[in-house]
């Protein structure tokens, strides 16, 4: 399958992840948590060398459990490559499901339990604030698993291993940047939550939409047809580098 497409997916994806009514809240939380500053001292950029490293270390965490969950799909999806039309269509009939979840035509149930590790007091050091970010990508699942599982059901399908791990690190890639904007310019991040909150419902929406017609372009395999059309107008530097 040709990659622009299903990297563009992963990215936005990643990005819908952050702006979820259980992720972009707490972001503010989780910076004081692994940083261990307070509000204030984030806010004024006290000591941002400390907020960079350990924001990094973080994102580092969450993203070698995403990134290894994506080699865990693509390798299972190498037993079944004979299968490999079947599979895209059962993948794309869980992506609707998922999509149907968020829009809140149903419940899934096991979306909807709390999975997220408590943890009173972060362990010291740069380790522990890579075990924080690491039991944030492990457990975090209510509104991050629709996505989340979305993607890992779209790494199921590519044809190696490593192209399923590169598609999860795009999806933490989408899910960092953003959270690392948030660590540098927190001030500015409280202002901008504050006039964004109304339209996460509406985020939410579109985020399931977007899955439903994800899972249809999977079940018809309009997918590959899509990027393999888009490729004609995408740079060959670009190609060269994906």
């Amino acid at each position: 399958m040709t990659d622009s497409v299903p990297i563009l997916i992963a990215l936005v994806a990643g990005v819908l992840s952050f702006l979820s009514p259980c992720v972009l809240p707490l972001v503010p939380s989780y910076l004081s948590f692994v940083t261990g500053m307070t509000l204030d001292d984030l806010q004024e950029g006290h000591d941002r060398r400390i907020v960079l490293l350990h924001s990094g270390l973080f994102i580092v965490g969450f993203s070698a459990v995403f990134m290894l969950l994506g080699a865990s799909a693509s390798f299972l999806g190498q037993f079944f490559r004979v299968y490999e039309a079947w599979i895209a269509r059962v993948g794309g009939v869980l992506i609707i499901l998922l999509g149907l979840h968020l829009l809140g035509v149903f419940r899934i149930t096991a979306l909807m339990r709390e999975k997220r590790v408590h943890l009173a007091e972060k362990p010291a050091g740069v380790v522990g604030t890579l075990m924080v970010g690491a039991a944030f990508g492990a457990g975090w699942t209510p509104c991050i698993g629709p996505v989340l599982g979305a993607i890992l059901t779209l790494a199921g399908t590519r044809e190696t291993v490593w192209s399923g791990v590169g598609l999860l690190g795009v999806y933490s890639l989408g899910l960092a940047v953003p959270f690392l904007v948030a660590a540098l310019a927190l001030d500015w991040f409280l202002g901008a939550f504050t006039r964004f909150r109304r339209f996460i419902p509406i985020l939410e929406k579109t985020s399931g939409l977007l899955l439903v017609v994800l899972g249809i372009l999977l079940i018809s395999g309009m997918l590959t047809i899509l990027s393999e059309y888009l490729t004609r107008f995408t740079p060959g530097f670009v190609l060269d580098r994906i």
